[in-house]
């Protein structure tokens, strides 16, 4: 081999060396952070969340305002991201000591029985939009540190029964796919020095017709003075426009 030829090789070897992800060298077992430590999401997360429509707007003044919010409303709108945005904001100033994110174990038609590992690491790749959420905010890194830690815990709905959640953020994500029982299980958890965001679109269920509770609760809990009930239209739709004109035909 040339000199030419021998130098290519080591400056090629260097190269892989450098951008290659220490963590899974160490771990054969995937995690939904694993592409946010290698540095690329971590150097540009989002510190300052803003609101982008009237409707996000009242979401978040309505998180501020009351210890139990609902966003109701279409996808693409927002409700979960800035319900962990708000989330990560009081754990940073210090007005909680912990978050908790949860979603129903339900699988939008699919199944998920057929992937291996235990129940946590079937549900890692169904709670990734919760970990995009929270790695676009905090930084993979950091994010991934709290959840060691217990800091941040994500878990189904399932492993919420008997709790009892003080000082801790808790935001309860696509609660259209949670029955009644369900829901009202979820609200009597909320503990003293909480707040608690229940997320979600009742139009959007994959439960049976009439199983899903969240309009129920959402239309009962809308009586209630001291709970604040947001609902986002497709005014407040911040992905692509072509999202907003599809759900007005489908």
């Amino acid at each position: 081999m040339s000199k030419k030829s021998a130098k290519k090789a080591r400056k090629n070897r260097q190269q892989f060396e450098v951008h290659d992800n220490p963590w899974v060298e160490s771990s054969s077992e995937w995690h939904p952070l694993d592409d946010q430590i290698d540095g690329r999401r971590d150097k540009k997360y989002v510190k300052n969340i803003k609101p982008r429509s009237d409707g996000q707007a009242k979401l978040m003044q309505s998180i501020k305002d009351h210890s139990l919010t609902l966003a109701i409303g279409p996808a693409g709108t927002g409700k979960t991201y800035l319900a962990i945005a708000s989330a990560v904001e009081a754990l940073e100033k210090g007005e909680i000591e912990r978050i908790i994110l949860s979603r129903p174990a339900m699988e939008a038609g699919e199944s998920l029985g057929y992937l291996p590992g235990d129940l946590q690491e079937k549900m890692a790749p169904y709670l990734r939009p919760l970990y995009d959420s929270l790695g676009d905010r905090m930084g993979g890194k950091k994010v991934r540190q709290m959840i060691d830690d217990g800091t941040i815990e994500i878990a189904p709905v399932g492993f919420m029964r008997g709790r009892t959640l003080n000082n801790a953020f808790v935001v309860i994500d696509e609660a259209q796919n949670c029955t009644y029982g369900q829901l009202k299980m979820l609200l009597s958890r909320l503990g003293w020095h909480s707040k608690m965001v229940v997320t979600g679109d009742p139009d959007q269920s994959d439960l049976l017709e009439g199983i899903s509770g969240l309009a129920d609760i959402s239309r009962r809990l809308d009586k209630v003075r001291n709970i604040g009930v947001i609902h986002l239209d497709h005014a407040d739709i911040v992905r692509h426009p072509l999202v907003a004109e599809m759900l007005d035909v489908l």
